[in-house]
């Protein structure tokens, strides 16, 4: 049942008019802190603690019963949700969404109403969002899988080829985490692994279906966030070019932006995969950064990485491999280097 007045949307129509309206996700702040759309303005009809009121009453005395309580618990707050409603709309109009379009973006449409705000409710609300979103990131679109051993440089190169007109996607800068065990130095809080598809999402649905997408070769995890599983399976199944440097080639530019951090850091980092590196080189590695040799404990580690990379792309297949070797580590020339390679790839 729609509540009298309330218009509804598909998610389709719904997302096209996001680029011109502003969103309001009407759910519990602890809802919108675990995945949003991006760009919504959290305006919760309940808080988390009224949430869990009305759920209560709801199963024990039903629908009416739960309705009172709400009514109750939010009346003195409604003036202050409909004043950031009129502050946040444009031209009086408005995107509303709870969970799955039901009572709360309906009340909450009601009410901006009667401001004059013309606000419409998702049909389906943030659940027919998440199924949108997972299905479109499950299609198979051209892409091209940038690879390479730690310290080649590759995001560099993915951003300059952005700036040459390139379609890139930066899951890196979206994850808020660089890959290694070192990912999460100098980097703010990561997002849940549910926003991250929001985000990716958010990115991949602008991109031109007639033109290759750029992606760094990536884990199902980075860091703690991991990726839509059928948009890695796909990443596994395109076209990869790897880079291959030498590991003085690639060393420079990590000595430069990992010196540059707190000792106690780079040693946090190197326990995280002590177990993988083995006792021996763990411990080379950790008394290398305590006499402030950087570049033998990046050497030790890059060993592991590098080992590690190889034996993934035994996974790949061998025909959707274009190795390219370069001796430099100059931006410029590998990302034509690149390019290149990329040219010779048939859709």
């Amino acid at each position: 049942m729609v509540a009298a007045g309330v218009k509804k949307i598909d998610i389709k129509s719904f997302l096209d008019k996001t680029e011109t309206t502003p969103i309001v996700d009407v759910r519990s702040p602890s809802e919108f802190l675990a995945g949003h759309i991006p760009g919504a303005v959290n305006i919760p009809l309940f808080n988390d603690k009224q949430r869990e009121s009305v759920g209560i009453r709801y199963k024990k005395e039903g629908t009416l019963s739960a309705i009172y309580e709400g009514l109750n618990l939010t009346a003195p707050e409604l003036s202050a949700k409909l004043q950031m409603a009129h502050e946040l709309a444009i031209d009086n109009r408005l995107l509303v969404h709870c969970w799955r379009g039901g009572m709360r973006s309906e009340a909450m449409a009601w009410l901006f109403s009667l401001g004059n705000i013309d606000a419409e409710v998702l049909q389906g609300g943030y659940k027919s969002y998440r199924h949108h979103i997972l299905e479109s990131l499950s299609l198979k679109r051209k892409m091209i899988v940038l690879g390479g051993m730690t310290g080649s440089s590759k995001t560099h190169i993915l951003r300059f080829l952005s700036s040459m007109g390139e379609q890139v996607i930066d899951l890196e800068e979206l994850a808020k985490h660089k890959g290694s065990a070192f990912g999460a130095l100098g980097q703010p809080a990561q997002p849940s692994t549910e926003q991250f598809g929001n985000l990716l999402f958010n990115v991949w649905r602008k991109t031109n279906q007639d033109f290759p997408v750029w992606v760094e070769d990536e884990s199902r995890n980075i860091g703690s966030v991991f990726m839509p599983e059928l948009f890695y399976s796909n990443m596994q199944d395109t076209k990869v070019i790897v880079l291959i440097m030498e590991v003085k080639t690639r060393l420079p530019r990590l000595i430069e932006e990992y010196s540059k951090y707190p000792l106690e850091a780079l040693k946090a980092s190197v326990l995280k995969i002590s177990k993988r590196l083995g006792g021996d080189n763990t411990r080379d590695a950790l008394l290398a950064l305590e006499s402030g040799d950087t570049a033998k404990a990046i050497e030790i580690t890059l060993h592991y990485y590098d080992k590690a990379y190889l034996y993934g792309l035994k996974n790949k297949k061998t025909e959707n491999i274009i190795y390219v070797e370069t001796d430099t580590d100059n931006i410029e020339i590998n990302s034509k280097k690149v390019i290149d390679a990329s040219a010779k790839i048939t859709w």
